[in-house]
């Protein structure tokens, strides 16, 4: 079960960890599909209710009592949820505060930013319950050293929140009590900027990533030329020159 109010999704099955069941993930995937054109919609927190933020997986829909297209399913449907956050117009943001272990690890590393309470901790298990988190790898190898990932998917073994947040899985490690406070202050920051401008940029910034140096410099020349172009980006120049704030278009 997955609940929704403006710029948050709460993921709401304390009593089963929040495992990302099959229908968890239909409804996540749906949630963060929510309004994603709309010009209101700026960024997205992601959350969680009760001490683990997520699980992972459910195991009860990953036994031989379902068949290997059901299992496929699962899978394909979580890969295209990880996707979409990273494909996604607006910024997103994994507010945790507990246990991210598996896919719920996966979760948080495909988010753009992530903020923890310094009592959270994740591990990708699987290699101890003989399923290899092949997919959490994925996101996990592509926030943190090799090294680093290569230890947490062989042992199972859990880091702490600040040792995430050295490794670079987060963003930023808070006192629990202050946690809402702190993440909504980061989403608050991006909601007050262009959407058009922060979208442009998300896309150019994932994009060029993947790229080589000269093609990297090359396409994010572009997006700054592409940027000047649109409304807001003139906008913003304009009232910084002219010492007021600016008022954007979207």
């Amino acid at each position: 079960m997955v609940f929704q109010r403006k710029w948050n999704i709460v993921l709401s099955n304390p009593k089963k960890r929040n495992a990302l069941s099959l229908a968890m993930l239909k409804s996540l995937q749906s949630d963060i599909l929510h309004e994603a054109e709309s010009q209101d919609l700026k960024v997205i927190v992601i959350s969680a209710e009760g001490p683990v933020f997520s699980s992972g997986h459910d195991l009860r829909e990953l036994t031989d009592e379902q068949s290997p297209d059901y299992h496929a399913e699962v899978f394909r449907t979580c890969s295209e949820v990880m996707m979409l956050i990273q494909n996604h117009p607006v910024p997103i943001i994994a507010m945790v505060n507990g246990l991210a272990t598996a896919a719920g690890c996966q979760l948080v590393a495909s988010c753009d930013i992530a903020v923890a309470s310094d009592k959270s901790s994740f591990a990708t298990p699987g290699v101890n319950l003989g399923l290899f988190c092949s997919t959490p790898g994925v996101a996990l190898g592509r926030a943190v050293p090799r090294k680093v990932a290569s230890e947490m998917l062989f042992t199972g073994e859990p880091i702490s929140a600040q040792e995430a947040l050295l490794h670079g899985l987060l963003s930023k490690v808070v006192p629990e009590g202050q946690l809402e406070e702190e993440t909504m202050k980061i989403a608050k920051k991006i909601a007050s900027s262009s959407r058009h401008v922060v979208s442009l940029g998300k896309a150019a910034f994932n994009k060029q990533l993947r790229q080589d140096l000269r093609t990297a410099y090359h396409l994010t020349s572009q997006t700054m030329v592409d940027n000047l172009a649109l409304p807001d980006g003139q906008e913003g120049i304009k009232a910084f020159i002219q010492k007021r704030k600016p008022i954007w278009a979207q």
